[in-house]
């Protein structure tokens, strides 16, 4: 009986291989981890310098490398934050051709909910009321300036978010605030360029809603501040989907990819 021979490993497997480990070693790395240099990387998995740039490419689709090439080359490492999974997200939406009015729907439906565990936090005096407080202070004093006003005040729902003390629910929900606020912020310039952007009296009465959410989550208040918020949040989307409800999600232009990155603050209140 004769053995069948084994055939040469693609360098393509090779490559996945390689690649399923420093993916690993990425996402278990801290914020300071670094990709060893091409050499030491041949010399440590045995392999050869394709398999390793085939690797290093694959890990690059994904995002979680950005490769520079020439003289000072070498593979910069991202680890995956709310941007990086909005935008992806966003890219399967806009694939699938959902619509503004669809994602503003889920919106209301997850976005509430945060406010109200917010509300539900016995260290909320602490730490949740102080960090929305600064941002509508920091808000009121740009409600004659449009596209500012709007991404200060987008924050605030970022903030809400990201206090929200289950994980999961935080990294879902944040991506979806993300790509909202991209599509807010390309309406706000948009708006502003042509003059039409909603008067000064509209920014005021958003600071005040925002003051009064704070007020409910300050009092744990968890039923007032989710039926609050889920008004607010409606009433502010009617704004942009009164113009663009039947738009299909957009996150490949240069400017929205520019918002979702933007609107991403680390923050470690948990």
């Amino acid at each position: 009986m004769t053995t069948a021979r084994r055939g040469r490993v693609p360098q393509r497997r090779i490559a996945e291989t390689v690649a399923a480990e420093l993916r690993a070693s990425i996402l278990a790395g801290d914020d300071n981890y670094r990709l060893p240099t091409q050499d030491q990387l041949v010399k440590e998995f045995g392999v050869s310098y394709p398999s390793i740039r085939e690797a290093l490419r694959i890990l690059e689709t994904e995002g979680l490398v950005t490769v520079r090439r020439g003289n000072v080359g070498g593979a910069e490492v991202h680890r995956p934050d709310e941007s990086s999974a909005a935008y992806h997200l966003g890219l399967a939406l806009q694939g699938a051709r959902v619509t503004l009015g669809d994602l503003a729907a889920g919106l209301r439906t997850l976005e509430p909910m945060c406010a109200a565990e917010c509300a539900r936090r016995e260290d909320r005096a602490e730490t949740v009321v102080p960090a929305l407080t600064a941002n509508i202070d920091a808000s009121a004093e740009l409600v004659a300036d449009g596209v500012a006003f709007t991404h200060t005040a987008r924050e605030f729902h970022d903030i809400v978010v990201s206090f929200t003390p289950n994980a999961t629910i935080r990294h879902i929900v944040s991506s979806l605030v993300a790509l909202w606020s991209a599509q807010e912020e390309a309406w706000a310039e948009a708006l502003t360029r042509r003059g039409e952007y909603p008067s000064q009296v509209e920014a005021e009465k958003v600071v005040r809603t925002h003051q009064r959410i704070v007020d409910d989550i300050k009092a744990g208040r968890d039923t007032q501040a989710e039926r609050l918020a889920r008004a607010h949040l409606a009433a502010t989307q009617r704004m942009v989907l009164e113009r663009f409800d039947d738009g299909v999600v957009n996150v490949s232009s240069a400017m929205a990819r520019m918002a979702i990155q933007s609107n991403h603050r680390s923050r470690n209140r948990i």
